[in-house]
């Protein structure tokens, strides 16, 4: 799973990655207008995981992870005759954006457009990508007529249908809404994959406010589907994520009447974004915790942990993770009758603990 962290000069993006990451790359006050990207691999936390590695004490402990990119370079009017191949090709291969927008005033780290507007921002960076994709979904429909004209179509039915679906689409960008509010077909969303449609991924955004505790979100009218919204106040989420002594951590989050680091949130909301859940395997050697898009199956699960799994799979052996913490062992679980074999078409609940029986 891997996000990216977008947004408008100085609006303390990678702030917000420091913060998510732990890592204390500079923040300018200046924007170069290049490209950067950063890259860092962050582990999901789960008291479940550190439950269960408590109960079995494996040799290794594995964590889900979330990969963030922080992506620099883009501002106003970088849509305007399509992205570059750099650009384009780093926003295209995450999965879902998460859009830094600037709600804090700082007279050291002036705003490009000169007044803090965090509604302006955030349709800036919505307009860009909504003319990203209505020059590639016009370049297809010229496409697809040409194909057309010289008789080349080998699938006149198959022409037909994705003319209709880039029309809609087409309708919607004109509309000045985002991809990701069509109610679109499974089949439709494979079709669409390999074009890198922007306003087809899923946003989490992020109002970046300032010690004033400003907060956008109370009286913002932005309903899209696949897409969230959240406050934090990323310099001091920066400071806390410093912070490698558990005691200090918590003396500063209670100084600052702060329940939980944003960091926590922030991936949990990453996971919901992306509609995927977790579940466990567990051993002597390892403990480990696994993503799985909700609603996947349990071939799908083993699949995701190896290819050979799914390849020669016989059934599934699944406890839930409550019933185990309720009974404390594996025999209990059984003697209770809890554990359960399930099949290829069994659909995995976030929390189950899985053993894959298999034969290659």
């Amino acid at each position: 799973m891997r996000l990216g962290i977008i947004g408008l000069p100085n609006c303390g993006k990678t702030t917000i990655f420091n913060a998510l990451t732990g890592q204390n790359l500079p923040t300018e006050s200046f924007s170069s207008g290049q490209l950067e990207v950063h890259t860092a691999v962050v582990n999901v936390p789960d008291p479940r995981i550190d439950f269960l590695s408590g109960v079995f004490k494996p040799k290794k402990t594995t964590y889900a992870t979330i990969t963030y990119t922080d992506i620099g370079g883009l501002d106003k009017g970088i849509g305007q005759g399509g992205l570059s191949g750099p650009m384009r090709n780093e926003l295209q291969q995450v999965d879902g954006f998460l859009h830094v927008v600037r709600a804090f005033h700082d007279d050291n780290v002036p705003h490009p457009q000169e007044t803090v507007d965090p509604v302006r921002d955030l349709e800036t960076i919505d307009g860009e990508f909504l003319l990203v994709d209505l020059i590639t979904v016009e370049n297809r429909l010229a496409r697809l007529e040409e194909e057309r004209k010289k008789g080349k179509v080998e699938n006149k039915q198959q022409n037909a249908a994705e003319t209709e679906l880039f029309e809609r689409l087409h309708a919607q960008l004109e509309a000045e809404q985002p991809l990701r509010d069509l109610d679109l077909k499974p089949e439709e969303i494979k079709l669409l994959r390999g074009y890198g449609l922007l306003t087809l991924k899923p946003v989490l955004v992020i109002f970046n406010t300032g010690d004033d505790g400003n907060d956008p979100t109370a009286n913002l009218d932005y309903d899209h589907q696949a897409t969230l919204v959240m406050a934090l106040h990323g310099a001091l989420e920066a400071e806390i994520a410093q912070l490698d002594d558990p005691g200090d951590m918590a003396v500063f989050l209670a100084e600052y009447n702060i329940e939980e680091p944003s960091r926590a949130r922030v991936i949990r909301l990453s996971y919901e974004l992306l509609n995927i859940h977790s579940f466990f395997t567990h051993g002597d050697d390892e403990v480990r915790a696994w993503s799985l898009r909700k609603g996947g199956t349990a071939v799908e699960a083993a699949a995701t942990i190896h290819t050979d799994l799914a390849r020669g799979f016989i059934r599934a052996e699944v406890v839930a993770y409550d019933d185990f913490a309720a009974a404390g062992s594996i025999n209990e679980v059984k003697a209770q009758g809890k554990m359960r074999l399930e099949g290829k078409e069994y659909m995995v609940h976030d929390g189950d603990m899985i053993i894959i029986r298999f034969n290659v």
